[in-house]
């Protein structure tokens, strides 16, 4: 019994946690992208308010931008899906 319980917390703890998106962040290599990308667009924002999506989207909340502040969504090519004015 004491092997059951031990080799089950070993599983649990070593294995990706799926679908919990928001329990990550995204690489360096995926802040540099978007800064980059929102660079391009007269845009700024905290590294700390990008979010991951599921399906390997992003969420970005409080953009700040030349003509006003955002929450863009991002899918996982970078394209922006989503532009909502705040």
């Amino acid at each position: 019994m004491r092997l059951l319980i031990a080799a089950t917390l070993a599983l649990t703890t070593t294995l990706p946690a799926a679908g919990l998106a928001d329990d990550h962040g995204p690489t360096e290599a995926q802040v540099t992208q978007i800064m980059t990308l929102l660079e391009g667009m007269d845009c700024e924002m905290d590294v700390d308010d990008i979010e991951i999506e599921e399906g390997g989207g992003f969420e970005l909340d409080d953009v700040y931008c030349a003509d006003g502040q955002y929450d863009m969504d991002l899918d996982a090519a970078m394209t922006v899906t989503n532009k909502r004015k705040e």
